[in-house]
């Protein structure tokens, strides 16, 4: 590994920094959800437009991280990181100014870059700072501040829609993230090269952009028949990608982690189940409590908040005991938790009590903020150190995909109930019940992840 002459940093003050950036992205999605309403009616967004407010910036990330975790391992992850956050921060301030639709999805398409930058790397910088002995304890606190994030989003990101507009959101977000910028500068003064010298690969990267674009895309058009097209071309292009990888000497990602590492594999199977089950829950509840309940952003702000709260107490603890305990044992248990949860949201409906959503969201927090940071110890523990960025990229491809996942089958079950229109009173019951099927099929699916989680043992 190649370094800077000034090379001594303290883990701590680099976890403050990661900590800094791992607020800032989860800050602007969960506050985004609460401006979404606000946001159709400004550029007059059809329901499944709207979705791609979230889709498009997610598909972005996911299809990036992994080819820009193996350019930070050429020539450096804090470069990467830094050149992230600056990205995704100008790309979110100028989205506060967005004439049109069309910008302002282009722009957050442009931010998913900016992100696959920022975690493509993150992980592995604080992997590569702390001792395994701490790892956990770091994970745990960089998650739960994740999670804080994630509770300040709704409360905040509906105060400022209701005061300042939803371009607010954009403005602070952008403008924090200057922030982190200079603290990085301030702070990062080593740099992590694994693998300088060695080439980069463009043709494997190519391959893996379509196929996961393939997948993602054609998954949000099902059941159109260009969905089943889309898929196939994805599937194909994996299937190549994979070959072409296991003959290439320097390849862009070592697809040997999933055929040759058990552990490694089902963990990333069971995060990917796991987020794919649990990401479109903030936007459809975000829908429902405004659209159903006639909540305002304020109010819907204050719900969702109750899931982040308990999200980032039980992942601090849990970060904590996955140094002590087996970790894939507590990411087993969190996965029971979401299932029960979102079994409960099955069952919503126009009268239901806000204290009843509150509860489920609860046992959603807890089963959340037990399952992930463990579940990532057991990721980057399962591999050597030369492939942390790798692992890193995985962890946060997986996630990224799972969400985009979730808002695909968010946007399918509102496609087939309502089709492409505008939300209005006359369509409510037909929306209330793409809200159950989503919630039905994310508790089916949580099933497949508590398998996924329990079998690594």
């Amino acid at each position: 590994m190649t370094i800077d002459s000034n090379s001594q940093v303290h883990p701590y003050k680099v976890l403050f920094v990661l900590c800094a950036s791992s607020f800032l992205v989860p800050f602007m999605g969960s506050s985004l959800n609460l401006a979404l309403p606000e946001i159709g009616e400004a550029f007059s967004f059809k329901a499944v437009t709207l979705t791609w407010m979230s889709t498009a910036y997610l598909m972005s990330s996911a299809i990036f991280q992994i080819p820009f975790a193996r350019l930070a391992d050429l020539i450096g992850r804090r470069k990467i990181f830094e050149w992230g956050v600056l990205i995704f921060s100008t790309s979110t301030f100028l989205a506060g100014v967005a004439p049109t639709g069309l910008i302002i999805l282009t722009l957050r398409v442009i931010a998913g870059l900016g992100s696959a930058m920022i975690f493509g790397t993150a992980t592995a910088i604080l992997t590569s700072t702390f001792s395994p002995a701490q790892r956990g304890k770091a994970l745990g606190i960089n998650t739960a501040v994740v999670y804080s994030s994630l509770a300040a989003g709704p409360f905040l990101g509906g105060l400022f829609t209701h005061y300042w507009g939803w371009q607010s959101i954009f403005f602070i977000c952008g403008s924090f993230g200057l922030v982190v910028i200079v603290l990085s500068r301030l702070i990062l003064r080593k740099e992590w090269i694994e693998s300088k010298g060695e080439k980069f690969d463009y043709v494997g990267s190519a391959i893996y952009a379509l196929g996961l674009f393939s997948l993602i895309y054609g998954f949000t058009k099902l059941p159109q028949i260009m969905g089943f097209i889309w898929l196939f071309v994805g599937i194909v292009s994996f299937s190549f990608f994979v070959f072409y990888e296991k003959n290439y000497k320097a390849p862009v990602f070592n697809v040997r982690l999933f055929s040759g590492n058990r552990v490694f594999a089902l963990s990333s199977l069971a995060a990917l189940i796991n987020y794919a089950s649990t990401a479109a829950v903030a936007f459809m509840l975000s829908l429902y409590l405004q659209y159903i309940k006639g909540f305002d952003s304020r109010q819907a702000g204050l719900v969702l908040i109750s899931q982040a709260c308990i999200q980032s107490i039980f992942s601090l603890a849990s970060g904590k005991l996955s140094d002590k305990i087996a970790p894939s044992t507590l990411a087993t248990l969190g996965m029971c938790f979401c299932f029960a949860g979102l079994s409960g949201l099955c069952f919503i409906n126009i009268e239901t009590p806000v204290y009843i959503l509150i509860i489920l969201l609860f046992m959603l927090g807890i089963g959340f903020g037990i399952f992930s940071s463990p579940n990532t110890n057991v990721i980057m523990g399962s591999v050597e150190k030369k492939y942390y960025g790798q692992a890193s990229a995985t962890t946060g491809t997986v996630r990224l995909t799972g969400q985009a996942f979730s808002m695909g089958i968010a946007g399918m079950a509102i496609a087939l109930q309502v089709g492409n229109q505008q939300i209005e009173p006359s369509l409510y019951p037909a929306f209330l019940q793409s809200v159950r099927i989503t919630f039905i099929v994310f508790a089916a699916l949580s099933i497949v992840g508590i398998f996924a989680s329990w079998k690594r043992k």
